[in-house]
């Protein structure tokens, strides 16, 4: 199948080095000292901004729990990852380490060409949406916040449906609390760090197909994936940063979307020794979404 595409500079750009941008520091590197308490405020948000049920069972849900601030994890484009420790105070000894993600407001976020991937995404309000619209400072807190309301959603929605993504604790302004994915207090490498064996290789492909194809029949692409924002978590894999998935009929441009992710995911596995086809790949997920 030949996807053909207009002339001029109308695909999506091709994903920058995101070494370029991101730092991970592992749990062992964390000062133990530059912690902040802080109490949990899973109790305190809407049940829209708590996680989907079943919750896992290291949930922490004790309403005397504290947070414990323990550093920063990564830095991004849009946003940094912090890692917070959620301790029970019920006398039960239980606890558990998560991600923080934290979205920066517009005036010092990086992430460029946000108009091709928010094509479809309206403002409610008529009064926000003039805003967005007029790059007010009004109108980019809201546009920011359309990315953190963006990517709690794609989360929820796509934990449920079975897609291989962080479980998302909850959402409070600006903060996404979520899953830490990663083995004794050590994160998970990106794919692109790992270098699997030909056995686990094949696995990490199926695995990642079947995702793709979870989200074509959800009618949505990733938008933006690449072996940086996946990671390979022993032997599973875990898709990452989501707030710009795209809708694949309504968005103009949303098969070129589709394409990118396959021609991303595929050129990695073909560079390890894996004969793979992104336009076989392509054609298999338009299936599904139409």
């Amino acid at each position: 199948m030949t996807q053909h595409f207009p002339t001029g500079d109308q695909r999506p750009s091709p994903v920058p080095d995101p070494f370029a941008h991101v730092e991970y520091r592992a749990l062992d590197e964390l000062d133990p000292h530059d912690t902040e308490r802080r109490p949990s405020t899973y109790w305190d948000v809407e049940r829209s901004c708590r996680g989907p049920e079943p919750l896992p069972d290291w949930v922490v849900t004790d309403r005397g729990a504290i947070d414990v601030e323990l550093g920063i994890l990564k830095t991004g484009k849009e946003a940094d990852v912090s890692l917070v420790r959620r301790e029970s105070t019920d006398g039960s000894g239980k606890q558990v380490t998560m991600a923080a993600k934290r979205y920066r407001d517009d005036h010092h976020r990086t992430f460029h060409r946000a108009e091709v991937y928010t094509a479809t995404r309206r403002v409610r309000k008529s009064r926000d949406a003039r805003a967005v619209k007029r790059g007010s400072e009004y109108g980019r807190s809201v546009a920011a916040g359309m990315w953190v309301r963006s990517e709690w959603a794609a989360l929820c929605r796509y934990w449920e449906a079975g897609v291989p993504v962080p479980y998302p604790v909850q959402v409070d302004g600006s903060e996404i609390l979520m899953e830490f994915v990663g083995t004794d207090g050590q994160a998970a490498p990106r794919l692109a760090q790992s270098r699997p064996g030909r056995e686990l290789l094949e696995s990490y492909f199926e695995q990642l197909r079947w995702a793709m194809i979870t989200l074509a029949r959800e009618g949505v692409a990733h938008g933006d994936l690449s072996p940086y924002n996946v990671l390979a978590d022993g032997e599973r894999i875990v898709v990452i940063d989501l707030p710009q998935v795209v809708d694949v009929v309504a968005n103009p441009r949303g098969k070129e979307f589709l394409l990118r992710d396959c021609e991303n995911v595929c050129a990695w596995f073909t560079s390890r020794g894996l004969e793979v086809d992104a336009q076989e790949l392509f054609g298999e997920l338009v299936g599904f979404v139409y």
